[in-house]
């Protein structure tokens, strides 16, 4: 088993942001040895479009007032698929619908997910 006790440390600041908007089913996945342009990704869903435009929000803002900007972000407004990327962590908030659509889970099978059951809810 994968000790993922720093990538727990890494993302622990965006799940309990995440959290604190009533996000569900989430998800992350170390993709470290598996790709050069990020470390994690986090897949969150919201249930509806009013609240995949508040989980991302609150993630950018809370975030940014924690000294991490972005490097980019897409979607907020949109509601139904944002991307936040701080680099070394990007976040996909979808709406389940989308979600299902593009499969993130899917195409990473071959990474390990990182076990989020220390957080209230788990993943």
């Amino acid at each position: 088993m994968t000790d993922h006790s720093g990538s727990i440390e890494k993302i622990e600041p965006y799940i309990q942001t995440a959290k604190a908007r009533k996000a569900e089913n989430i998800t992350a996945i170390d993709v470290a040895g598996l790709t050069s342009y990020t470390d994690i990704i986090i897949i969150i869903t919201g249930t509806s479009a009013r609240q995949v435009t508040s989980i991302a929000e609150h993630i950018h803002s809370t975030m940014k007032k924690q000294g991490k900007q972005p490097m980019g972000f897409e979607g907020i407004k949109e509601g139904h698929w944002a991307l936040l990327d701080f680099g070394d962590v990007i976040i996909h908030v979808f709406d389940e619908e989308t979600r299902n659509l593009y499969d993130i889970e899917g195409m990473w099978s071959d990474a390990p997910t990182i076990d989020l059951s220390r957080f209230s809810g788990g993943s």
